[in-house]
């Protein structure tokens, strides 16, 4: 709330400067930020009585602008990166999706391990745990097994994140 919209009787003031003004009725406060040109801003409603701040309203919102964008960049986005392996993989080709994997995890995303099963590999799920437990094992210097491998419709699913 700024200026004309702010209803209260009473407010705590503070300046420009950030000097404590004490408390004054709100159109005393408001005078006194005209006489500044500047505009009073409530920065804490919840407070008794509402804290009031004489301030240049725009500069005020390009600064909080500014300060949630910096914020933006600093925070790392976690990506979840899958790799698709199938039951009758062979040894090198699985060694192919494990170097995917650690360069994933080396990037500091998750991975998603999916095993996936077609027509009659379906009847024989249980054998090739061992596929992602073997996957799991190979890149155990650099990562943990955030969620163990479960069964989700057609395939098998385990997640890997970084070790911290």
């Amino acid at each position: 709330m700024i200026n004309e919209q702010i209803r209260d009787k009473e407010v705590r003031l503070i300046g420009e400067d950030g000097e404590q003004l004490g408390i004054m009725s709100a159109k005393e406060a408001l005078q006194l930020a005209k006489e500044a040109e500047l505009d009073l801003v409530k920065i804490a409603p919840a407070a008794k009585p509402p804290v009031c701040k004489i301030i240049d309203y725009g500069k005020y919102r390009y600064e909080l602008a500014r300060k949630e964008k910096e914020a933006k960049k600093k925070q790392k986005v976690i990506e979840v990166k899958e790799v698709r392996l199938s039951p009758n993989i062979d040894t090198n080709d699985l060694n192919t999706k494990i170097g995917a994997a650690r360069k994933f995890l080396e990037k500091g995303d998750k991975v998603k391990v999916a095993l996936r099963f077609r027509g009659r590999e379906m009847a024989h799920m249980a054998k090739s745990k061992y596929i992602l437990d073997d996957f799991a094992e190979a890149l155990k210097d650099i990562a943990v097994i955030d969620k163990p491998s479960k069964v989700e419709g057609r395939s098998m699913v385990m997640f890997l994140t970084v070790k911290r």
